[in-house]
């Protein structure tokens, strides 16, 4: 295994090789992923989590209180990706998407900075949801934000199906709720295919997601960690970098791109 744990990007190089040598990359993202952006985490010291315990899906349904906090969270912006924008890591994760290297993007992120990069909608699998709308819990209908906002900040009116009367929750997927069984299954079948599995901003303790590197390492993909931290499955990974995603991503684009170096890139520049 290749470890670069050095500031800067002296990974790059090998992560460019590693995707000019593969014919299908699945990119898998996390929060780490959107934090150069301003996004907050949920884990970290002052990431969301320290500033408001989460809403369990039990309890959004049990409880009228808690559906009108978490309604209130999310018109207040409180998780703190409202008015965020795609960083240096997202337009080159868009940018392997565009050139046909990157068959498909799965995310944990709920942010849709992937869908503002330029990524194509049907080219993300997004495993926790979006919070970018809310859906009925009983049919499944879609409901945009805009038009639920005013009723509850102006008359205090709890979201509610307009064609069921059921309850609505934005499409985020929260604790304690079923994971998204299509999504997942995509997910799992792009990991049995592909040949280079490409982790970028994720600490891999949240399953099933987290379980997904290992099968596709288990397949024969090559398995490649870029996080700041590091992770329980560095020492599965064939290559690790603890560096900044939006520098190594940018770097990595640059050699990729035509007129880059590309398969050139020496293979002993990864630290």
């Amino acid at each position: 295994m290749d470890r670069c744990e050095s500031p800067g990007v002296s990974g790059a190089p090998r992560l460019a090789e590693m995707i000019g040598e593969a014919e299908r990359v699945v990119v898998f993202t996390g929060a780490g992923m959107s934090t150069e952006s301003g996004v907050p985490d949920f884990r970290s010291p002052g990431g969301v989590w320290s500033r408001m315990k989460p809403i369990y899906f039990q309890d959004f349904v049990a409880s009228e209180d808690r559906r009108r906090e978490a309604w209130t969270r999310t018109f207040s912006g409180a998780a703190g990706w409202v008015g965020a924008k795609p960083n240096a890591g997202h337009d080159a994760v868009a940018r392997l998407v565009a050139s046909g290297k990157a068959t498909l993007v799965i995310t944990q992120n709920v942010d849709n900075l992937h869908q503002d990069s330029g990524v194509p909608a049907e080219r993300i699998v997004e495993l926790h949801g979006a919070a970018s709308y809310a859906k009925c819990l009983e049919c499944g209908l879609r409901h945009e934000l805009a038009d639920l906002k005013a009723p509850f900040l102006e008359r205090g009116e709890i979201p509610a199906c307009r064609a069921c009367g059921g309850l609505v929750k934005t499409a985020t997927i929260s604790f304690g709720q079923p994971m998204p069984a299509a999504e997942m299954a995509r997910a799992e079948a792009a990991c049995l295919t592909c040949d280079l599995f490409l982790v970028l901003g994720s600490s891999l303790v949240v399953y099933p997601a987290a379980g997904l590197p290992l099968l596709a390492k288990s397949h024969g993909a090559r398995l490649v960690i870029v996080n700041r931290d590091p992770t329980d499955q560095d020492p599965f990974a064939d290559l690790v970098l603890h560096e900044e995603i939006g520098a190594v991503m940018q770097a990595v684009a640059a050699l990729t791109s035509p007129g880059g170096r590309g398969r050139d890139a020496p293979t002993g520049a990864s630290g």
